[in-house]
């Protein structure tokens, strides 16, 4: 009976089942032939509602959309290429750094190319980049940014973590300072191979100017203190993270409203509508999965899980790759919501029994997902860059392959050099 309700489970998500519907389905199905009573799922949706820190993520969403719909992205762009434009390979740079602050702040890789990649790819390519490395830089660009504050996906890793009772040292301001390195790491990486690539290339450079800085430092004034509020504000210990997310939201809506005056009053609703159906979806896979991950566990589903795996996986090393390998696969299959909801669960008991610390655990996982996003053959950036720029999927395949290959070395180095990620939180 339970393997005939798998297979037309597996078959309704095959036609296009809403996810939801399908883990709940699972679920109910698993905790009924076990004789427990289903109000367990309601049950388990309170107890995400009565969690706090999930304040966050409805307030961080809205602060996102906020900041997508307003013009920052020119400001960013304008401000970025008057301190760095004058380095060798300096617009390249410029994209990085960016690319990586609009992600954290939006949470969403595709607002990411479609709102920078109308900026940074002709300006690319009218500096004299070629048109591949161009395309391939807005690419790879759109998902940098993951592992920084206020990074969405960091913020449902930790909450998912906390709900499992994984620990305490599973907090979100740890979580935010675990990513910080790693994110650096990526963008020097990054920053380096676009050097040397571009070292044939004659690439005229930008003449610092300190009135151009100053002009565009006065331009982009009143969203410089951004970041502040959240590194700051959180690790002072004067914000906790939901709160920083609600100074951080009010202060973006004020200056977006009724300092900059991009944004209509009468847009705000259709925003707040926008950021939020995004956040309902994902509050609502949250719930389900959660119920689904008690039943795993009443299960013992981790633990003969982690039996099998020490049949075939006898050191942490042997494990850290698979994971990655698997992470990479994952990453091109789900997108990172729904992959962080629905593999945490099972990941987090097995990799604590190899000795993977918790945090870094996440950051592994993040910075594999954020490859996902443009690996072969369904990663979304590709499809969004293909989309945005009408180019040809094959060329797009091509221009990321350089790319790829540099986070990949950089994802290696952050998974087997944990200090990385640990150090200012040991």
């Amino acid at each position: 009976m339970i393997a005939i309700l798998i297979a037309i489970l597996i078959l309704f998500a095959l036609l296009g089942a809403p996810l939801f519907s399908i883990i709940i389905a699972a679920a109910m199905a698993g905790f009924y032939s076990s004789g427990i009573d289903l109000s367990v799922m309601a049950i388990e949706l309170y107890r995400i509602a009565d969690t706090p820190i999930l304040l966050a993520l409805p307030l961080f969403t809205f602060t996102g959309y906020i900041l997508s719909e307003s013009n920052t992205s020119k400001r960013l762009v304008r401000l970025t290429q008057a301190f760095f434009g004058w380095m060798p390979g300096g617009l390249a740079i410029v994209a990085f750094i960016v690319c990586a602050l609009f992600t954290a702040f939006t949470g969403a890789s595709g607002v990411t190319i479609v709102a920078m990649g109308a900026l940074l790819y002709p300006a690319l390519k009218q500096a004299g980049y070629k048109d591949k490395f161009s395309l391939g830089l807005v690419t790879t660009s759109g998902s940098l940014g993951l592992l920084l504050p206020p990074s969405l996906p960091l913020i449902l890793y930790g909450v998912i973590a906390q709900q499992m009772g994984a620990g305490e040292e599973i907090s979100i301001e740890k979580l935010f300072i675990a990513g910080i390195l790693p994110a650096l790491l990526m963008i020097l990486l990054l920053s380096l191979w676009s050097i040397w690539a571009n070292r044939k290339n004659s690439i005229p450079l930008i003449t610092f100017s300190f009135k151009n800085a100053l002009s565009a430092s006065r331009e982009a004034i009143w969203e410089i203190p951004l970041p502040i509020f959240v590194f700051t504000g959180i690790y002072s210990g004067i914000f906790a993270v939901s709160e920083a997310a609600a100074v951080t939201a009010m202060y973006v809506l004020i200056v977006e409203v009724f300092i900059y005056k991009e944004i209509q009053l009468s847009q705000l609703a259709a925003i707040i509508r926008e950021s939020m159906v995004m956040v309902g979806g994902i509050l609502l896979i949250l719930g389900v999965s959660l119920g689904f991950t008690n039943f795993l566990i009443d299960a013992e589903v981790p633990m003969k899980l982690f039996e099998i795996c020490q049949t075939f996986v006898t050191s942490k090393l042997f494990f850290l790759i698979l994971l990655n390998i698997f992470l990479l696969i994952l990453g091109a299959m789900l997108d990172i919501f729904s992959a962080i909801i629905i593999m945490v669960p099972l990941m987090l008991p097995i990799a604590l029994k190899y000795g993977v610390d918790p945090v870094h655990l996440g950051i592994i996982f993040l910075a594999n997902m954020q490859i996902g996003y443009f690996t072969p053959p369904v990663g979304m950036n590709l499809f969004i860059a293909g989309y945005r720029f009408n180019k040809p999927i094959i060329e797009i395949y091509k221009a990321t392959i350089p790319f790829m290959l540099v986070l990949l070395l950089a994802v290696l180095i952050i998974t087997y050099w944990p200090w990385l990620s640990l150090v200012f939180i040991s």
